[in-house]
This record gives C-alpha cells, sequence and structure tokens, in this order.
C-alpha cells in the first residue's frame, strides 16, 4: 500500500515538510530536486542535499516558492523577510569574533633573555602560519566556510601545493559537492580513507558538450612504482608505470622496496626516522552522463569511459601521487559529534518557528492592508453610470471624495486595526521564542533597547544561552583547524618550501576573538594592577588585552616594545636626577 514509515536520523528535524519526506521511504520529493535523484548520487547522501537545498531556501527567502512546487498554492503568498538570514549571521559573527588569531604555544617566550630553542621554533613557526594566511586571505575564507557550516550544518576547506607561488592555497567547497566513502564499521571520527568531491556539469550546447559529471578523488592507498603522463590510443591523457628496460619498475625517487614486507616505503619530511607505505592518490576525472548506467553509485564509476584532466605543468590527474600521508581536506562539522559525521544547522530545532513566523509575518500584511484602505459599505449613495455601458461605476475611495447619501444613508468602515495589533504582536511573541530555543537572545540580535536592560550582570546572564551556544561550536571546530594548521605545515614540508625545516610539525591553534562586549576599562586596570603587584606576567597581561579586543596584534612584539621604553627610561633616569640636583644647586647659588 505503499505506508509511510517513521524515520529517524541525522535531518529528521525536517521530516515535518511533506516535501522532505513525501514518499513511503522518506526519500524528498522529486520537486525539491530532481538531480537529488540521478544515477551516480549515493543513497545516503539523498536527504542530506535536500536538506541543504532547503537550508538555502530559506536563507534567501525563497520557502514560500519551494512548497509551492509541492501543489501549496498558498505558500507562493507567502512573507518572508529575511529572520533565518539574520539568525545565521548572528551566530556567526558570534563564532568568529571580532578577531582570528593564530597562536602557536611557546612563542610568547622568545623575546625571554635567554629564550629556549623551542620558543624560537615555535615564534618562527607562528610568523611563518601569519604570514600564510595573510597571503591565503584566510579571514575570508573562514566567513565563508563557517557561513555553510551554520547554515548547512557542514563546511569544507581543501589544501594544495602550488608550484608557481611556492606555497599552501586554500580553497572553500560547497559541502553538497563532498561524499566521503565511510565505512560501516568506522568510528564517526576517524578520518575517511577515500573521499569524493563531485557535481555534473550542465550541457553546453554552443560547445558541442553533453552533461557531464565531475569527480575529484583523494585516496590513501600503498605506495606503488612510478608512473608517468602519457598520451593513450585515443588522445586522452593517461599515466603508465615507468619500466627500468630490464621488464622491472622503477620506484620514486626517495623510495625503497622492503623485501621482508613486500611494500614499496617512503620517509615524509614530518616523520624522519619512521618509514610509511601510505600515500595520498588524487584522480580528476569527468564522465558523459550517457555513459553511466542505472545501479552505478559515485564510488563505481567505470574508468573506463573517463577523461581525466591535466594539470598545468602537464601531469595527467589518474592515481597522481601527492607524496602525502593524509588526504588533504578538512570538513567542518558545526556542531559536535554524537555519532553522525555531518554536523546539524544552527537553525534545526527552530525550523516551524520560521514557518510560523513567516505565516504571521503573512497574515499582518494581509491585515494591513484593510487597515490602511479599508472595507468601506455604502448605504442610500446614488453611484455614477456608465454612460457606455449603461452600468454603475465602482466606487473610489480617495482623499476629498464626496458622496451624496439619500434620506437614511450611512457609510460603515470595517475597523482591522484590532486585528493588526494581535497578529504583530503574535510575530514577536514567536520571534522571541525561535530566538530563545536557538539560544540567541534578543540582546545578541540587537532588538533590545540597552535602556532597558537593568544591570550589566542582568545582561550577563541574559548572553548565558549564547555563550554555551559559541563555546559548543567552537569546541566542535578547534581540532579541525588545529587539523588544517598542521596539514599546511606539512604540505610545505614536502614541496621544499624555502624556511619550512623538516621534521614534526607543531601544534598551532586558532583563537577566536571575545564574542560579547567586554569592559576594556576594567580589564585593563586589572592588568595594570597585576604585573605592577607581580602576580601577573607581562606577557600574560599582552594576552588579556588582546582577548579584551584591544588593537594588539603581536604580542611578543608588545612586550618587545613596552620592555624597550622602559629601558629607556631606567637609562634617563639617573640624567634626569643629575639635571635636577644641579638645577638645585644654582638656585642655591644664585640666593
Amino acid at each position: 500500500m505503499g505506508l509511510r514509515t517513521f524515520l529517524t536520523d541525522a535531518w529528521s528535524w525536517l521530516n515535518y515538510k511533506p516535501i522532505m519526506s513525501a514518499t513511503h521511504d522518506g526519500r524528498p520529493h522529486r520537486s525539491l530536486a530532481p538531480e537529488l535523484h540521478a544515477t551516480w548520487l549515493p543513497d545516503e547522501a539523498v536527504r542530506r542535499l535536500a536538506a541543504y537545498k532547503l537550508m538555502a531556501a530559506y536563507d534567501n527567502n525563497q520557502a514560500g516558492e519551494l512548497a509551492a512546487l509541492t501543489g501549496n498554492e498558498a505558500a507562493s503568498e507567502r512573507r518572508e523577510f529575511g529572520d533565518a538570514s539574520t539568525f545565521v549571521d548572528t551566530a556567526l559573527t558570534h563564532l568568529l569574533g571580532k578577531s582570528q588569531q593564530i597562536v602557536v604555544p611557546g612563542a610568547e617566550h622568545a623575546s625571554d633573555d635567554t629564550p629556549a630553542p623551542e620558543a624560537v621554533a615555535a615564534a618562527e613557526v607562528q610568523q611563518r602560519l601569519r604570514a600564510w594566511a595573510e597571503a591565503e586571505l584566510l579571514p575570508l575564507r573562514m566567513q565563508a566556510a563557517e557561513r555553510k557550516a551554520v547554515l548547512l550544518g557542514d563546511g569544507l576547506y581543501l589544501l594544495a601545493w602550488d608550484p608557481d607561488k611556492q606555497r599552501v592555497r586554500l580553497k572553500t567547497y560547497d559541502p553538497g559537492f563532498y561524499f566521503p566513502v565511510i565505512e560501516d564499521d568506522a568510528d564517526p571520527g576517524d578520518y575517511p580513507q577515500r573521499v569524493h568531491l563531485a557535481w555534473e556539469l550542465p550541457e553546453d550546447p554552443k560547445r558541442g558538450m553533453k552533461a557531464r559529471l565531475r569527480r575529484i578523488t583523494y585516496e590513501l592507498g600503498p605506495i606503488t612504482p612510478s608512473t608517468r603522463s602519457d598520451e593513450g590510443a585515443d588522445g586522452q591523457g593517461i599515466r603508465q608505470p615507468v619500466g627500468d628496460g630490464t621488464g622491472g619498475l622503477v620506484v620514486e625517487r626517495g623510495d625503497r622496496y622492503n623485501p621482508d614486507s613486500g611494500r614499496i616505503e617512503r620517509t615524509y619530511p614530518w616523520a624522519s626516522g619512521r618509514t610509511s607505505a601510505v600515500t595520498c592518490y588524487l584522480t580528476d576525472a569527468e564522465w558523459s552522463l550517457d555513459d553511466l548506467r542505472h545501479g552505478q553509485s559515485l564510488d563505481e564509476l567505470p574508468l573506463d569511459k573517463a577523461r581525466f584532466r591535466t594539470r598545468g605543468d602537464g601531469e595527467v590527474l589518474h592515481r597522481l601521487d601527492l607524496r602525502l600521508d593524509f588526504i588533504p581536506i578538512v570538513h567542518i562539522s558545526n556542531t559536535v559529534s554524537d555519532g553522525e559525521h555531518f554536523g546539524q544547522p544552527t537553525l534545526a530545532k527552530v525550523m516551524q518557528a520560521l514557518d510560523e513566523l513567516a505565516e504571521s509575518d503573512t497574515d499582518s500584511a494581509r491585515a494591513s492592508a484593510t487597515t490602511g484602505a479599508p472595507i468601506i459599505g455604502l448605504a442610500g449613495a446614488r453611484p455614477e453610470v456608465d454612460r457606455v455601458t449603461g452600468r454603475p461605476k465602482p466606487l473610489a475611495v480617495e482623499p476629498g471624495t464626496i458622496f451624496a447619501l439619500a434620506d437614511g444613508g450611512r457609510m460603515d468602515v470595517l475597523d482591522t486595526s484590532h486585528q493588526l495589533a494581535e497578529l504583530r504582536a503574535r510575530v514577536e511573541e514567536v520571534r522571541d521564542r525561535a530566538a530563545v530555543n536557538a539560544r540567541l537572545p534578543a540582546v545578541s540580535l540587537g532588538t533590545v533597547d540597552p535602556s532597558d536592560v537593568p544591570s550589566g550582570y542582568a545582561l550577563q546572564l541574559s548572553l548565558g544561552p549564547l555563550d554555551s551556544l559559541v563555546d559548543s561550536m567552537r569546541l566542535a571546530r578547534a581540532h579541525k583547524y588545529a587539523l588544517l594548521l598542521k596539514m599546511v605545515q606539512r604540505i610545505h614540508q614536502a614541496g621544499r618550501a624555502e624556511g619550512w625545516a623538516a621534521g614534526a610539525p607543531l601544534s598551532a591553534q586558532i583563537v577566536f576573538g571575545p564574542h560579547t562586549p567586554t569592559d576594556r576599562t576594567a580589564i585593563l586596570e586589572e592588568v595594570v594592577r597585576g604585573v605592577t603587584a607581580g602576580v601577573l606576567s607581562l606577557e600574560t597581561g599582552i594576552r588579556m588585552l588582546q582577548d579584551a579586543g584591544y588593537p594588539i596584534e603581536d604580542a611578543r612584539q608588545e612586550v618587545e616594545r613596552i620592555r624597550a621604553g622602559q629601558q629607556s627610561e631606567a637609562d634617563a633616569e639617573p640624567k634626569r636626577i643629575a639635571s635636577t640636583a644641579a638645577e638645585a644647586e644654582a638656585n642655591n647659588v644664585s640666593e
């Protein structure tokens, strides 16, 4: 009979929408996205991509337009005033804070009189990472990726070595292109061994190109003998093994064959003294959609029908050895993993409240129309007759209009102002409810008059839910950004970039600035008292001022400037004392 089943998964918070669970097996409605039913798309990704599209529709004020596709014609008249986008932008702003700073622990001690070698190395790595972040526009990349993560639940970074620029390039991708191959018994926190980035390319009649599927694959596997780019018989670039002329195969420079294990091993610059038999392979290929048969999933596409892309230097991207022992992709999850690889958007639990808010706004708009242009009933009026048709002309109410009424005539006006006031109160009630459940208090949304806050303590209490939200979001990202900075160091080492010494990468992290206003004057007084009394070091005080939002770019340089100023004052003090004494003696002589 096609009875629907009760489905619970990472996206079941959208099951209340018929467009999301229209079929008995829980698959989305075909009108939501016809491409979601493509033959190559993995079954487990269908609902995830449908959820992404729904969230994007709310962000762009198109939820009503999307609902109209399923037959809800009234939804096309829905008023959407950007509440979903406001919630997302507010959460993003508080998540990132006022600044994002790369910090390597121990670098602040490099300015000591006798700094340890570890502190000097940490300061050098910190400086190089910050220079790289400035060149790659890291804050802008983070804005793009994190907004996707807050809105959709997931964000994506891709790292790649650029031999021309001699640095690591950072790219962001839409999470809808991300298809990790996760084993059934794998832990959700484990890194996938195979990752696909895939999307369809539309048909281009002008260039005579049919609709195609592009798939970029990163895969960890055993190290194989050396290969080189070659042009196949059909003119398509392929990679062929390199022979030694005697029937044997050649290994890459720096690799060696271990007869005991029967594997080719390699020593990576970040793991000196330890060999590895694993490397990362890159494949970038396209398929014509006509060549794909039904049932061939993304992970099982036929390579004999693929057309491999070529890199700028002529290397064919078919199992190209990247000489890395990791996949250079970092997946950002908006929430702490609880058994799922993917995260949940910030608006996940308040979607129904947003729908209710849009409906209330629609009703309020309709009521305001009847209030501004009220319905008028006339009795005893003689309407003007159209001489052509002989029918009465419609009455129009305009400023200065006069109606001639017969004896006993009257005019009644329908007053809907009371209903409008109730609807506006309902809108505010639903908005406050949505803000509370999303842990975005009204003070963070800017809808509270500062004069209405009784005290700073009351303001701090009202920001408690926001603090917990930001803490959980930053916790979910802390190890991912530490991993990204570790990958940046390793790829620079693999590319033999100047100044990046071999060795284990240092631990680095991205420190987000404060997400709420701080009493900078009070913190400054606290730092001055603590440093003067000797209970706080100068470095710790500078860190506290940085966290409070003071424009201090580099804590180490700021400490050096302060100490240089103190030394100058100390050197000038004997001269000042001598000058004062000489002036006093001169005054005594004159007297």
